[in-house]
Order: structure tokens, then C-alpha cells, then sequence
């Protein structure tokens, strides 16, 4: 069982009237323990934030189908759901992925207030819990405002008897953004002396989202960028950050030849690097210079220093697993995600992970040595073949029923955002601050090192360095480059990508609930 569980169970332990199938704290729950109870328990704070924590489990289970299935990255089989609706940008304000991802994220916001609302009562030892609050619900609106554009930003726990949603109406994009920034750096000064935890929200995970969110609004700033960023990269070290990373005179020999380590035998030892960033093992076989074994999770790597925030699961023996719509006692407390049904070797079983023709142009074994090998499918890999399906290979486990974990934020994007960062409303840059952070991206995937950086490099590189972990339509948007790539890749692909179909529909359900109140987005 993975450590956050432990703790989940331990800041449970004293609630014996809540049923031990229920993975969130639900305070409206007649069974459980009153609010009021529970804030004059020694441990409440920490069960408060445990359910924030176990309420953002369901949002990751259906994340990919609303990302990167509406990229370049990857695509969807023509006879499997509504999942085609969304590769081919179809998707309209009734689906229920599109409604389900907006109120997974305001639940897990409404956790968090409840923390926020009643900060003052925190003791002082459970003061982090309040920034893990303050993180937690700048997390979820930055994964609102990127998603649906313009949003509410809700900063209160809403009496549902009262009229309270109507102070809360859509804003403006940038309002939301400063919002999100204001409390990320609230969660820096109360976590600043927390213990660092990568199943928890950490000071160094809030200054690099604070960084990503000023990259990611309207009007990026680059210079605050910079400057949160140089404290993180410039102290890596007393963060205990760094790239998973076996350097030449530490490599492995494969075929136990006692001559110097060969370039390929060096390469394999990158590709396990690389895999052992997700809690990945390969099996044994070397043959030709190249690593033919499969992957599989262990969880004794998923705890490492390339990883900043992740989000835990653990393989369970039950068809209790977390979806993107599970309710109460619909779970257990150790949670799988369904999220590995859409992102593993099952997804032969219903189509929703095969790499585009257009990514494995560039996702080759020459041209990526060490990412092709721990991100796809390689067995399935055959460029010459326009029906052949390359699935994923990130998330190797077994169908529904998983236990890799969900990485939020690893080091290596912090590196990349750094570069970015630098090169600031440039094209390029020469700065030995950026070239260092990209070159030493470059120098785990096996890749020569360069002297300049272009924007476009850049992008090609957060490219294959991400593919499936959700970020390449964010980098489209953030590098104001996603009308020039996709309207191309829809044309080629017969797809029916427009401008407005950057952001989702507005949930119509949302509009519903308040009729004349919020406004549906554009193309919609």
C-alpha cells in the first residue's frame, strides 16, 4: 500500500462511524462525523485534507480523453463510444465526460474551502494542511480555466439552500489566472517548513505551478516566471530534485562484456531511467543492442526524485475502482484507476491510446532512442502500416483494474518551463541557464547536446518528453501555436477542428442549474 494510504487510514482511524469503503470525506454524509466534531479532533485537520486528497483521485480518471485525445498525439478507433467525438472535435456541451471532469474538480474545491473556511481552527502542527488547501484548489481551477476558459472561481464552501452561485459568475480568463496565482502563493508561505511528501502538495510543487499558471495566462509572465523557477531549479538540490539519470561510468553492461560499455548498452540503460520515472521495471532481454522486454509497474519506483506531486493508487483485488463519475461507497480506500483503461497496453480493448501516424513520424528509434522505447508499444510500432495501432506504453498495467500512479508534476517539466521561461517573448536563446536545464532533458533521452534553443525546439521536445501525460494541447495553447497544428492535422486527418474548439463546451448541465446565469463558450 502506497504511503499516502497509510497516512489516509491513519487520519481515518478515529472515525468509526464512517464506513471503510468511502474514499472521501463527505461532511454532508448523515453517518459521518459532523463538521463541528471533527474540527475538535486531534487529527482533524489532516482527515480534512486527506479527502481533498482522495476527492482529486476521479479527476485524472477521464482527463486524457478531454486532452490529449484532442491533440496531435494520439487518436481514437472509429467504432469504440463517443470517444471519436472528442479526437475528431465533435464533442458538444452534453457529454458527460465534459460535465463530469468540471464537477470532479469543484468537488474536490469544495473540499478544499472547507479547509480554507475554517483556517483559523487549524493547530499549529496542521498548519501545512491549510496550504495543501490553498494548492489543491488553485490545482483545480488551473485545471478549469485551461480546460472551459472562462470559469468561476470559487472561494467559499456554498450553502446550496442559498442563492450564494450567483456571486460566483463566470470571469474572465486572466481574472481567474491571478486568482490561481494568489493562491498558489498562499500554499508557499504555509507549506514553506511542511515535510516533503510527493504524494502531498509541497512548497517547490506550488512555486512551480505558480510558474506554470503565469506561462499559461492570456498574457504570460515571463520574468515572474523566471525568477520561481531559478529558486527551484538553482536549490534543486535542498529539494531533492533531480532527472532519473545513470551517467557512463555507472551504466550497466547487458552482455556482460568486461570491454567498454557499448553506445547502445548505454542507451538501454537511459530507456530503464526513463521508465523508472513511472514506477516502471522492463524484464530481462537485450538483443541487438536493444531492450526487447516488457514493462510493468512496481511501486517501489514511483517514489523518486524526478517526481514533485503525484496522485497515489494501488492495485486492489476489487471491481471498486476509481472512475471519473464513482460515488460514495463505490469505492475502497486503496483506489485503482480506470484512467489505466484508456492509457495501457489494454487499450487494444477499446482504441483510445493509439499513437497518430503524425507523432510516430517523429517518435522513432533513431530519432528518440530512449523515449520510444519506455513511452509506446513498441512490438506494435510499424510506420509503413496506416491501420497499424501503437498503443501506450507508459502505464503498463493491467486493464481497469491499476496501480500506476497519476504524476501531476516531474522535474523535467520544470527544466523545459525554465527554458521557456528564459526564451520569455523570443524565439530563441543562448543563455547558459536555459541551455544547461534543456541540455540536461536532452542528455536522458539519449540525445546530442545543443548550444541554442528555439521556441519551436522546445515544443518538439515537451512533445515526446510528455506524450500521453496530458500536456500537449496546453502547449499548443501556452506556445499560441494550437490553430496553426491542429487545423493542419484536422485537414490531413478529416477531422473538424475549429479555433473555438481549444477549450471544451461549458457543461450544459451547469447552465441548466442556473438558467440565464452562465454563458455557453463560443463554437458551441
Amino acid at each position: 500500500m502506497k504511503k499516502i494510504y497509510k497516512n489516509i487510514i491513519v487520519g481515518f482511524s478515529f472515525m468509526a462511524l464512517l464506513t471503510s469503503c468511502e474514499t472521501e470525506l463527505d461532511l454532508s454524509n448523515p453517518t459521518a462525523l459532523s463538521l463541528e466534531e471533527l474540527l475538535q479532533t486531534d487529527d482533524g485537520f489532516i482527515a480534512l485534507s486527506n479527502g481533498v486528497l482522495d476527492a482529486y483521485q476521479k479527476i485524472p480518471a477521464n482527463e486524457f480523453y478531454l486532452t490529449e485525445l484532442r491533440s496531435d498525439n494520439v487518436r481514437a478507433n472509429s467504432e469504440n463510444g463517443n470517444f471519436p467525438a472528442f479526437n475528431a472535435y465533435n464533442v458538444d456541451a452534453n457529454n458527460g465526460d465534459v460535465a463530469t471532469y468540471y464537477s470532479n474538480n469543484m468537488h474536490t474545491i469544495k473540499h478544499a474551502n472547507t479547509i480554507i473556511d475554517n483556517r483559523f481552527l487549524a493547530p499549529e502542527s496542521q498548519q501545512y494542511t491549510v496550504g495543501e488547501a490553498y494548492f489543491m484548489r488553485a490545482l483545480c481551477h488551473f485545471n478549469l480555466v485551461r480546460a472551459y476558459q472562462n470559469v468561476p472561481f470559487i472561494d467559499k464552501v456554498l450553502d446550496i439552500t442559498e442563492e450564494e452561485a450567483l456571486d460566483y459568475p463566470q470571469l474572465p480568463e486572466a481574472e481567474v489566472y491571478e486568482k490561481i496565482i494568489d493562491d498558489f502563493k498562499t500554499s508557499i508561505a504555509y507549506l514553506d517548513n511542511a515535510e516533503q511528501n510527493r504524494y502531498r502538495p509541497s512548497k517547490g510543487a506550488a512555486i512551480a505551478l505558480a510558474a506554470k499558471a503565469y506561462l499559461s495566462q492570456p498574457n504570460p509572465n515571463y520574468s515572474e516566471a523566471e525568477l520561481l523557477l531559478a529558486s527551484v531549479v538553482e536549490n534543486s538540490g535542498s529539494y531533492g530534485y533531480n532527472l532519473l539519470y545513470t551517467d557512463r561510468s555507472s551504466a550497466v553492461n547487458f552482455d556482460e562484456n568486461p570491454d567498454e560499455i557499448t553506445d547502445a548498452e548505454y542507451l538501454a540503460n537511459l530507456v530503464v531511467d526513463f521508465g523508472h520515472v513511472f514506477g516502471n521495471e522492463i524484464s530481462a532481454g537485450y538483443t541487438d543492442g536493444v531492450l526487447d522486454g516488457s514493462w510493468s509497474n512496481n511501486s517501489g519506483y514511483e517514489i523518486n526524485n524526478e517526481v514533485i506531486f503525484s496522485i497515489a493508487y494501488d492495485l486492489v483485488s476489487s471491481d471498486n475502482y476509481t472512475t471519473s463519475d464513482s460515488g460514495l461507497d463505490d469505492q475502497v480506500e486503496t483506489d485503482s484507476e480506470s484512467f489505466s483503461f484508456a492509457m495501457t497496453l489494454q487499450g487494444p480493448s477499446n482504441g483510445v491510446n493509439i499513437a497518430t501516424l503524425e507523432f510516430l513520424e517523429v517518435m522513432t528509434p533513431e530519432l528518440q532512442p530512449v523515449r520510444f522505447y519506455a513511452s509506446i508499444d513498441a512490438l506494435s510500432y510499424d510506420p509503413t502500416n496506416i491501420t497499424n495501432d501503437t498503443f501506450n506504453a507508459k502505464f503498463p498495467t493491467d486493464g481497469e483494474i491499476g496501480d500506476n500512479d497519476w504524476i501531476v508534476l516531474r522535474y523535467a517539466d520544470v527544466l523545459l518551463l525554465y527554458v521557456e521561461a528564459i526564451i520569455g517573448s523570443g524565439d530563441s536563446t543562448t543563455d547558459t541557464r536555459a541551455i544547461d536545464a534543456f541540455n540536461q532533458v536532452r542528455r536522458r533521452a539519449g540525445l546530442e547536446e545543443v548550444a541554442n534553443v528555439t521556441k519551436e525546439d522546445l515544443l518538439a521536445e515537451r512533445r515526446v518528453e510528455f506524450v500521453y501525460e496530458n500536456q500537449r494541447l496546453y502547449d499548443l495553447i501556452r506556445f499560441g501555436v494550437a490553430d496553426e497544428v491542429l487545423r493542419e492535422f484536422s485537414t490531413a486527418n478529416s477531422l473538424n477542428y475549429t479555433s473555438e474548439k481549444k477549450y471544451l463546451p461549458f457543461p450544459q448541465r451547469e447552465i441548466d442549474n442556473l438558467p440565464n446565469f452562465y454563458s455557453q463558450n463560443s463554437g458551441y
